[in-house]
């Protein structure tokens, strides 16, 4: 009895090992695929939230480290992630590329891409992460409710379900109003950081100009 047990531990051990060593070939084949594929997935974004932009300047993102402290509690649950500058033909700041992240979707994170010009108008979002109820929150990601995000200028939006938003509102998708102010909330967010940020580079800019 001992040595069928024993026989029987050592298969299972080898079994073990064999698929861990199949697993880990595979995450090895899988990794860099899964990597450029989201590369992609994020550079058709910005182009999709910043299209007037000829390039993005990836390898000077804004540092974005403090950013929680920035939004503090009036957007707790919200990250701001990266904060790409979007560049013209002749290498000026046009505006920037976010990714921010809200936890507070109903079925967990959701994390998009926004655009935001120099000025602060919202140039529109587009959809990175997103695992809502499908027909009711993953409506989010249909035109009729992504492009109420489009050419907003600067000003915090507020979610409504009247069929006749004012300019500061966000129509909340049918059944889905969690959704609804999850995603408004991120952009919220991710404006009320830029925005900051963008102000205080103003200010360093126009002290460096006056010490000249």
């Amino acid at each position: 009895m001992n040595k069928q047990i024993i026989k029987n531990t050592i298969i299972l051990a080898c079994i073990t090992l064999i698929a861990g060593i199949a697993l880990g070939l595979v995450y090895d084949v899988t990794k860099e695929p899964i990597a450029e594929q989201q590369q992609l997935t994020k550079e058709k974004a910005c182009k999709t939230v910043f299209a007037e932009a000829d390039s993005f300047d990836i390898d000077n993102q804004l540092d974005v480290t403090n950013a929680g402290e920035t939004l503090k509690e009036s957007y707790e649950g919200c990250t701001v992630d990266e904060a790409i500058p979007a560049l013209d033909k002749k290498g000026n700041l046009l505006g920037y590329a976010l990714t921010v992240t809200c936890s507070e979707g109903y079925g967990g994170n959701i994390t998009l891409m926004m655009g935001v010009t120099v000025d602060g108008t919202l140039n529109g979002i587009e959809f990175l992460t997103i695992n809502e109820t499908a027909g009711l929150g993953m409506n989010a990601k249909e035109p009729a409710f992504k492009e109420q995000f489009k050419e907003k200028p600067a000003g915090e939006l507020k979610v409504t379900k009247e069929d006749a938003p004012a300019d500061d509102e966000i129509q909340a998708i049918s059944a889905a109003t969690i959704t609804s102010k999850a995603v408004t909330k991120a952009v919220n967010a991710g404006r009320e950081y830029i925005t900051f940020r963008m102000n205080i580079d103003s200010r360093i800019q126009k002290g460096g100009d006056g010490d000249e």
